[in-house]
């Protein structure tokens, strides 16, 4: 039998697909409340916008604190398994923000209701994710590795980019309280249709602390949490930027960037398994730091949406390639516990890049947080040069 026919008899490839339709549907009830939880506590519970983006926030950091733990629990029950609670966090984390809106509340009591469910859905992102990934792998193969961390990528990235006008939309349809409905139902869809999907048994094998793990996966770890500085910078500053400088088209700077990640995506997803993720990294890196510089010399409108088109092309294929890279390092029965530590990296450059370079911003420009994006690619490019020879040791 050819290699193309056993490709096509071959179920796993169409199982993990519809694992990431899944977790696109589901994933919309992180992306859709976005937008929509600072102003329901601004505008609804009147409560200043410091309160609105700590209510945003602490899912994120719950979500980078549970990373690891969550990785070890899926190497421990299985990937299958610990993706069905983390959708059942999230139906869950749905309920209590819905409890929130309660009008015989008083306003300290919604906003503390809320705080709870913003923390247990940082929970049920991090054990769905890591659970889909792990589940993933198994039923693909490790060799394959590659292609399922880009679809997990393309999955959540999809739902970012729907759930944002999607939730907006919703918050001014259906209220807040009708928005954490659909919220609470999404993943309770997304858990029945994972019900009849092979499991995939945990792998038996001696555990390893954490610090064990993290010692092999460092190096890939801070590749793309380096390569997060630029995206975060890019989100956070590209329309300020612009109208800082009177130019138009503020709003094209995601749409750029979302056209090139995606792009990227689908042409290239096969080719960390193909020829390795540390290629494909040191290439992705050299072309985000271009992308960051320009967008940091940009002398016109045009020339910055360049930039942020190649941030990202750059930025899409790192945390694929260098995830496969982590895949290899470890046993599997440590795979879980591996992408947790490693997605954390990068978690933690996207809780923390807006704060930081936001002071700079304020000192020197907006133009200097492109800058730093541009320094902080080019360090994770030796970072993943560094991988690349310590790989081939």
């Amino acid at each position: 039998m050819t290699a193309s026919a056993i490709d096509r008899t071959d179920p796993a490839p169409r199982r993990v697909h519809v694992l990431t339709a899944i977790l696109f549907l589901s994933y919309l009830t992180v992306a859709m409340s976005l937008p929509a939880v600072p102003v329901h506590v601004v505008q609804g519970l009147g409560m200043s916008n410091a309160f609105g983006g700590l209510a945003v926030g602490i899912a994120f950091l719950a979500t980078i604190a549970t990373r690891a733990q969550s990785g070890a629990r899926s190497d421990r029950i299985g990937g299958k398994l610990c993706m069905q609670q983390g959708l059942i966090l999230y139906a869950v984390a749905g309920l209590i923000c819905l409890a929130s809106s309660w009008s015989q509340l008083p306003v300290a009591g919604a906003y503390a209701v809320l705080i709870a469910g913003r923390l247990l859905l940082g929970l049920g992102e991090s054990l769905a994710m890591v659970g889909m990934v792990s589940w993933s792998i198994g039923l693909m193969g490790q060799a394959r590795s590659g292609k399922v961390l880009s679809l997990v990528g393309m999955g959540m990235y999809g739902a970012f980019a729907a759930g944002g006008p999607l939730g907006l939309w919703l918050l001014h349809e259906l209220g807040f309280a009708g928005l954490m409905g659909l919220c609470t139902v999404l993943p309770l869809l997304g858990l029945a249709a994972i019900h009849s999907i092979q499991a995939v048994a945990p792998h038996a094998g001696k555990r390893q602390p954490i610090r064990t793990i993290i010692g092999r996966i460092w190096r890939a770890g801070a590749a793309v949490g380096l390569q997060g500085v630029g995206f975060a910078a890019l989100g956070a500053f590209f329309s300020l930027t612009f109208l800082s400088r009177g130019w138009p088209y503020a709003g094209l700077g995601l749409t750029c960037f979302g056209v090139g990640f995606v792009l990227i995506r689908i042409l290239c997803g096969h080719l960390p398994d193909k020829i390795g993720g540390t290629r494909v990294a040191i290439v992705s890196l050299m072309i985000e730091a271009c992308g960051q510089y320009l967008l940091w010399l940009a002398p016109t409108p045009g020339v910055a949406l360049v930039g942020a088109l190649l941030t990202g092309v750059g930025c899409s294929m790192v945390f694929p390639s260098m995830g496969s890279e982590v895949v290899k390092q470890v046993p599997p029965q440590l795979r879980g516990t591996a992408i947790g530590a490693f997605a954390a990296f990068q978690d933690l450059a996207y809780c923390a890049t807006g704060p930081l370079v936001g002071l700079l911003a304020d000192s020197v420009g907006y133009s200097s947080v492109f800058l730093i994006g541009g320094l902080a690619a080019t360090l994770g490019l030796y970072m993943a040069v560094r991988a690349h020879q310590v790989s081939r040791v």
